[in-house]
This record gives structure tokens, C-alpha cells and sequence, in this order.
């Protein structure tokens, strides 16, 4: 009976030992990782002219969250610029709400740091629900002055007659009203376009007009359990939108899973990252 009960106790502290390590690797360990998630697609009728173009997508950045203060802001915009990028773009919250452990951190201070970003043809925004949420006004001047243009339902062309791109951003879906057909309709039919949406959910709607869709908001759900997936992801698709690259119908999505967290400071099996998109011609 001895040995039995002692049999039991050595495999209950097993269990507490592994529960105790996969909560350090949740709570303390990942959410401080930082991975450089890299991607290659060919979008439809993409032009030779950007075949190889390389696209840095940042999502979520919520500074102020544990583990993104400015320390880990500036690390993130050295590796982004060790990329060479053509294009950067953020897609949205970049303030935080209420996440436990965390500290707020004001819009321009952010976007100050946020303004040594570099692309060859642009550093582009669109705001997301938390932006929103605490003062957008603030957080799209504080962008702005940074050297970063901010987008809501708006398009702008950028490079020359031939290197020709459109990047549009659409109005948050939670808190706004994104108009795509409005969004969309300055440009040229057969010019390539990279649309920009804090939130994923307005896929459905987008035309197959539009080259790539590129979205945040979802955070990947922070948590993704082997067998059982993603528990909580704020979409009305529920993971169908979730995180990478997806498409549907020849339309490409993708969906950084960001860099910050929101309510818990928590991720498991869902890394922080850099997302680097090369968009090649057929």
C-alpha cells in the first residue's frame, strides 16, 4: 500500500511539474519570443515588374502589454529593417486595454519609435478597434507625424508607371464602418492592389480584384492546443480566419498573429512575429 500510495504522489508532482513548465513557457517564455514568420505567394495577375516584391506585415503591437515595452519595440523595428523591406505595413492596435500585467503606454511615443521603420516605398497604417476604443485621433496624428500614412477607407498609389502598386486601408470593422466598394473604386481595374483590414472578417466581401488582403486583429486566438485547436478567436468565423496565409475562391488572406496580447498576457504555440511576404509573379 505504501509503495502504491508513494507511486501516486511521484506521478501527481509529475503532473504539477509539467503543468508548472507549460504555464512558465505560456505566461513567461513565448509571449517574449520573437519569430520571423516568412511566407511566399504568387497572387493572381501580380506583374513581372514587383515579381519578388517583400512585404513586412506587423500586427497587434498593443505596446505597454507584458513583454512589447519600448525595449522590445526598437528590437522589433531593427529586425524589420534588417529585412530591406519594400513595404511595411501595420494593421492596427497599437495600444492596450486592460491586459492584465500590463502598462499603458501613450500613442506618440510609440509611434515614435514605430517611425524608424524603413521601406523603400513606404511605411502604411490602418487603425484597429483599440486605437479606436482609447483616442484614434491621437494615435493616427501621432502615426502620421512619424512619417507613417494612416488609411481609413482610403488608396493610395504608390511607385512609378512601372512599378506601379495601389495599398488601400479599410475603416476598423468593429468600431467603424469599412467601405470596400468606395475603398477600391479610385482604382484602375487591372493595377495590382494590397488592401489592408485590422480585422480579417471583411474577407467575404473582398473582391478577386484585390491581389492580397492583410489583417490582424485575431492575435492567432494567443493559444492553440494540439487535438482541440484555438479556443477564443475574436472572429465570427471562429478559426476560419485565424492566422497565415489562407484562400479562398483564388483570393488571398493573411493573418499576421501579431505581436502584443490583449486580456491575458498569454500565448502557447503562437509565437510574437514579424511576418516578411515575397509576392512573385507567375
Amino acid at each position: 500500500m505504501a509503495s502504491k500510495t508513494g507511486r501516486v504522489h511521484r506521478i501527481l508532482l509529475g503532473l504539477l511539474a509539467v503543468v508548472g513548465l507549460l504555464a512558465t513557457w505560456a505566461l513567461v517564455v513565448e509571449p517574449d519570443r520573437l519569430v520571423v514568420h516568412r511566407e511566399s505567394l504568387t497572387p493572381g495577375a501580380w506583374p513581372l515588374a514587383l515579381n519578388g516584391l517583400r512585404v513586412v506585415a506587423l500586427g497587434d503591437i498593443h505596446a505597454g502589454s507584458p513583454h512589447v515595452d519600448h525595449r522590445k519595440l526598437l528590437e522589433v523595428v531593427d529586425r524589420v529593417n534588417l529585412q530591406h523591406p519594400d513595404l511595411v505595413l501595420l494593421l492596427g492596435d497599437y495600444v492596450i486595454h486592460g491586459v492584465v500585467g500590463g502598462r499603458f503606454v501613450d500613442a506618440e511615443p510609440i509611434a515614435r519609435d514605430l517611425g524608424r521603420l524603413r521601406g523603400r516605398l513606404g511605411v502604411f497604417a490602418v487603425l484597429g478597434n483599440h486605437d479606436w476604443w482609447w483616442n484614434s485621433e491621437r494615435v493616427r496624428a501621432a502615426l502620421e507625424f512619424a512619417g507613417i500614412r494612416a488609411l481609413e477607407n482610403q488608396a493610395v498609389r504608390i511607385g512609378d508607371d512601372n512599378e506601379c502598386l495601389w495599398v488601400a486601408g479599410l475603416a476598423d470593422q468593429w468600431t467603424r464602418t469599412p467601405d470596400i466598394e468606395a475603398t477600391l473604386e479610385p482604382i484602375p481595374p487591372e493595377d495590382p492592389v494590397l488592401l489592408l483590414s485590422h480585422n480579417p472578417d471583411v474577407f467575404p466581401g473582398v473582391p478577386a480584384r484585390v491581389s492580397l488582403t492583410l489583417a490582424g486583429h485575431t492575435h492567432g486566438g494567443q493559444v492553440a492546443i494540439p487535438l482541440l485547436g484555438r479556443p477564443i478567436v475574436p472572429s465570427r468565423f471562429g478559426s476560419r480566419y485565424a492566422a497565415g496565409l489562407i484562400e479562398e475562391g483564388g483570393r488571398p488572406l493573411f493573418v499576421t498573429t501579431g505581436l502584443g496580447t490583449s486580456i491575458l498576457p498569454v500565448r502557447f504555440r503562437v509565437p510574437p512575429e514579424i511576418a516578411v511576404l515575397t509576392l512573385n509573379s507567375r
